[in-house]
């Protein structure tokens, strides 16, 4: 962010972007001097929790205006050598206010699901997904052998109980959408798991149809569905 304002923004989605801040210590429009700061503690906060993330650097120039005097260029050699983390293990999805998305990193959801606020998170150790936050809702993970090694069984935890475990085969469709969402071949997955419900859950299959297993799990409260090619 250069000479720039953060509005509403929250840093929870940068975990896996490294993140640099400059500013002029005149530049007081808007008061971005000190929002700059405020904007970076928060950032502080969230890496002194998950040392493996939020990767930042604050440069405040004393004295200078708006415009830096052209000094925040040296930001170009700092990023020169960094690399985009496409299958990070752990990735934290916090939705804006106003622009939501339906995909960030490994992590999607449904267009009709996205609510504004929201935020969802997961990691991967070994061959399990744990999915921290929430403990309810819609969920679509997408896997790739870049994240897991999907020739083994595959464990997913939500809500503090297995929900799924068992293997799971690539698929041609799950690359073509890929595709189709976003050009870029290193980022398609090669499987997607959809999760619905509102508690966790047993599994069992309640129906079979060409090329899909259908799973659904029934609860007082609510259902959790998985689709997964067979």
């Amino acid at each position: 962010m250069c000479a720039g304002h953060p509005n509403q923004v929250t840093p929870e989605g940068l975990r896996n972007l490294p993140f640099f801040l400059f500013m002029g210590g005149a530049d007081d429009a808007y008061h971005r001097n000190t929002v700059v700061r405020e904007f970076s503690a928060k950032m502080d906060a969230l890496q002194a929790a998950d040392a493996e993330g939020y990767w930042h650097r604050l440069t405040v120039y004393p004295g200078l205006p708006h415009n830096m005097q052209g000094r925040e260029a040296e930001m170009i050699p700092l990023m020169t050598p960094l690399r985009r983390a496409l299958w990070p293990r752990r990735v934290v999805w916090k939705q804006n206010n106003e622009v939501v998305h339906a995909r960030l990193y490994w992590l999607a959801r449904e267009a009709a699901d996205v609510k504004p606020g929201e935020i969802f998170a997961a990691h991967v150790e070994g061959q399990t997904i744990t999915i921290e936050t929430p403990a309810t809702g819609s969920l679509i993970l997408r896997l790739s052998d870049e994240l897991l090694d999907l020739d083994k069984p595959v464990r997913v935890i939500g809500g503090g109980k297995t929900i799924f475990e068992g293997n799971v085969k690539r698929s041609f469709a799950a690359i073509w959408q890929s595709l189709l969402e976003r050009e870029d071949p290193q980022s398609a997955c090669a499987h997607c798991c959809r999760f619905r419900g509102r508690i966790c859950f047993n599994f069992m299959i309640t129906a079979l149809t060409p090329g899909r297993m259908f799973v659904r799990s029934a609860t007082s409260s609510g259902c959790l569905d998985v689709e997964r090619p067979i």
